[in-house]
């Protein structure tokens, strides 16, 4: 039996409110109602194949709201597994932070990165939370024991224990934030591989599940009053033959579809990762995210445009690459307006896809060499700049690589300290160098930071003292070397309090 949800059911509290009452109304009927979340996790599920399943409900979520295509890790960050997938999910943070590198989840940092639940007690111990899962170790070990209802359902019931659990829940109960995981498509995948019909089969399966547990939200005696926001999403992919753990784009894949009363029907977006789902999940519900936990995610809700996500339309196809699929439209060396890029000492020939600073995806980019860390670049979001020597070798070049990355003129206020950010990810093999530099009205660029040593994916920092009188300031990224390795550089901004 198929429990299908209309997508007016969904676009009654989005996208509807806001057509029928203008934008600034559905904020503030939203803004009226009860915040509460529901995350449906689908162990190993694969977008693509949603796509190609009977999958009605799933389909509807889809239409009502934001759908998000996404990549994960592979080692030596983690492998693709269950205990790593999840635990990313759950706290919001990379595996090099929960520290969970296998499906034992031993070695966890979870004490100093709790789940999201858990977050939840600590900051509203009055709201009601709830997980249940048909994998034992997430709710016996993942979520913590603050959480008011851990449920690991008994492996006799599998998933339609956990679904029914699921339900009862949201129907009779008056909880504020669920979790529930679903097994089967990971079983599926496993037994039959993710080109087949059986996993087709079980993704339509769980869709029923999905079914059952969004009816049993919508027709909630309270729901008017209630703004739901619901997000459904994977731990990892599956290759066609069946099996994940390795580093293939297929075993990478995760996604959100999400529903809510901040996200528009019908879209679609690029820029999401894995933490975002505990992260908006507490934004939904408003617990202030403090910058001392260290998450990595960011609410999905609140959109951060980067000037190189703007790239996305401009994209090209492969040229000299051969490893990376015809189809995948993934580089471009034209910047975002107001950026450039120097390539005046930049050496000849070489691979056309990476000569000089390139704009690319992680689809794109881990496809032109697997196994070398790009799969590590966790923290660049959607289009990023690289720099990437080791590939621009594997064609006849002459010279060296040096190519400077140019921002625009930033406004300053002179005599001000000011803090320049940006997500980096820098490999290092001897003799490549990569510089930041700034330059006040024009003058002669300074240094303020220097990378000849690895530098694993992450935010930087780098305070700026403005000289008195300036009022511009710009930012080069200059990378040097010969046949090395790579330097990434994303979400650059400069502030000043």
């Amino acid at each position: 039996m198929s429990y299908r949800v209309s997508r007016r059911t969904f676009l009654v509290s989005a996208a509807a409110v806001a057509a029928t009452a203008g934008p600034l109304a559905a904020v503030a009927r939203a803004a009226a109602r009860t915040p509460k979340v529901l995350v449906i996790g689908l162990d190993g599920c694969l977008l693509t194949r949603i796509k190609d399943a009977d999958a009605p409900n799933l389909d509807a979520l889809t239409a009502a709201g934001l759908t998000a295509p996404s990549s994960i890790y592979a080692d030596p960050l983690a492998p693709t597994l269950s205990g790593p997938g999840w635990s990313t999910i759950i706290t919001g943070v990379w595996p090099d932070k929960h520290n969970v590198k296998d499906n034992t989840l031993s070695g966890n940092k979870f004490a100093q990165y709790p789940d999201f639940l858990t977050r939840i007690e600590t900051a509203r111990p009055a709201l009601s939370t709830y997980a249940v899962s048909s994998w034992a170790p997430i709710t016996d070990t993942v979520f913590s024991a603050k959480v008011d209802t851990r449920v690991s359902t008994p492996s006799a019931e599998y998933d339609t224990g956990t679904t029914s659990r699921a339900v009862a829940a949201l129907r009779d109960g008056n909880p504020d934030a669920v979790f529930v995981q679903l097994d089967n498509v990971d079983h599926a995948g496993h037994s039959y591989g993710a080109a087949s019909q059986q996993y087709l089969d079980a993704i339509h399966g769980v869709d029923a599940q999905v079914g059952q547990m969004v009816a049993a939200l919508t027709s909630r005696a309270t729901y008017a009053s209630e703004d739901w926001l619901v997000m459904v999403t994977a731990d990892h992919g599956h290759t066609d033959p069946g099996g994940h753990g390795g580093s293939t784009l297929q075993e990478r894949q995760t996604f959100m579809i999400a529903t809510g009363s901040a996200l528009a029907a019908g879209s679609v977006r690029y820029d999401v990762k894995m933490p975002d789902v505990a992260v908006s999940a507490l934004a939904h519900l408003g617990v202030a995210i403090d910058p001392a936990w260290g998450l990595d995610g960011r609410p999905v809700q609140q959109p951060a445009p980067d000037a190189f996500d703007g790239l996305r339309g401009r994209l090209q196809a492969r040229v000299d690459e051969t490893g990376i699929a015809a189809s995948v439209l993934g580089f471009t060396h034209t910047p975002p307006a107001g950026w450039s890029v120097d390539n005046s000492a930049m050496g000849t020939g070489g691979v056309t896809e990476w000569r000089g600073w390139s704009f690319t995806t992680d689809e794109f980019w881990t496809q032109a060499q697997r196994d070398q860390n790009r799969e590590c670049n966790v923290r660049a979001r959607g289009v990023f700049a690289v720099a990437d020597g080791d590939e621009w070798n594997d064609k006849a070049v002459t010279g060296t690589f040096d190519s400077t990355l140019v921002s625009p003129a930033y406004p300053v206020t002179g005599g001000r300290t000011a803090t320049l950010a940006y997500t980096t990810f820098y490999r290092q093999e001897s003799p490549q160098k990569g510089e930041v530099l700034v330059s006040y009205d024009g003058a002669a660029p300074v240094s303020v930071r220097t990378y000849t040593a690895d530098v694993p994916s992450r935010t930087e920092t780098v305070t700026l003292q403005v000289p008195a009188g300036a009022t511009t300031a710009r930012i080069r990224f200059r990378y040097t070397g010969g046949n090395n390795w790579y330097w990434v550089i994303d979400g650059v901004a400069l502030t000043q309090s």
